[in-house]
């Protein structure tokens, strides 16, 4: 298959730490942010422009996110933009109030966008991933580690502070209640092996692979077909936080929106006209 490219940036002024690149359906962003690795405000406004537009762009039917500084993913937030910020805020005298939750902020909008757009998105996690980093991987729909001799989890709390851009709310989904508990209130950080034995990762590849391993998985989604994906990918996204009365109605009404397209009914025609199995219609 011949493979055209094409390499974006989203960010105008010296080296971009967002980089996308397009193939085959597939669009691949490696975010790189020397010699730490570290997610700061120029990442997430990066981040903020490249997924925007993969969401809209209809050439695109799988997204892969990874690192580019070597052994690292993203590392976490950057502490040192987080400390300044608290100076800065202590300075006007700002206070919180926790009756009166505050607004998303970009990196919410961010996170959010990835889970809620019809496209799968696979992280490749090549290295560390902690705090802000870990929490944008636990944005991704699928993710794919590799061996090595890194850490991946939420320490926040040996700061004083908290995992602050999901990552209460979307681990416990995944480990449950206690595990989560165990993992936040000691800031425990895990390896790639215990990761993958919790299910906070899908699969684990030998050291240097997990961005081959996650473009494998983006190819295999991106051949399916894409409003049955993005059906899919609503409703099970949306399962935990949904009515289960309302969670059926949606479904079987997305169900018969489906069974009602050219896709579908050419699908299904072929698979029995052919007599196939329909693991491989």
């Amino acid at each position: 298959m011949t493979t055209t490219t094409k390499k974006t940036t989203t960010r105008r002024n010296s080296v971009p730490q967002i980089t996308v690149t397009r193939a085959d359906g597939i669009a691949t962003i490696t975010i790189t942010n020397p010699p730490r690795g570290y997610m700061d405000a120029t990442t997430v406004a990066e981040l903020d422009a490249a997924t925007a537009s993969l969401e809209i762009d209809r050439t695109v039917r799988a997204v892969v996110v990874t690192g580019g500084v070597p052994g690292v993913f993203i590392r976490h937030y950057s502490v040192h933009e987080l400390e300044a910020l608290a100076r800065q805020l202590r300075q006007r005298n700002i206070t919180v109030d926790p009756s009166r939750p505050l607004p998303p902020r970009d990196i919410d909008r961010v996170f959010g966008r990835i889970e809620a757009m019809p496209k799968p998105v696979i992280a490749a996690i090549n290295g560390y991933a902690m705090g802000g980093g870990f929490e944008l991987a636990l944005s991704c729909d699928l993710r794919i580690a590799q061996e090595g001799d890194y850490e991946l989890g939420l320490p926040e709390v040996r700061l004083g502070i908290l995992p602050g851009a999901g990552g209460t709310q979307k681990l416990p989904t995944l480990v449950g209640v206690a595990r989560a508990l165990e993992i936040t209130l000691r800031g425990r950080t895990l390896q790639p092996r215990e990761a993958l034995a919790l299910g906070l990762v899908h699969e684990l590849t030998p050291a240097g692979q997990a961005l081959q391993r996650a473009q494998e998985l983006a190819a295999e989604l991106a051949a399916l077909p894409p409003r049955a994906v993005g059906h899919i990918k609503r409703l099970v996204r949306n399962a935990t936080a949904t009515p289960r009365e309302d969670g059926l109605a949606l479904e079987r009404t997305l169900f018969l929106d489906l069974l009602l397209s050219d896709e579908a009914l050419e699908r299904m025609h072929r698979m029995n006209a052919d007599d196939l199995d329909i693991r491989h219609a």
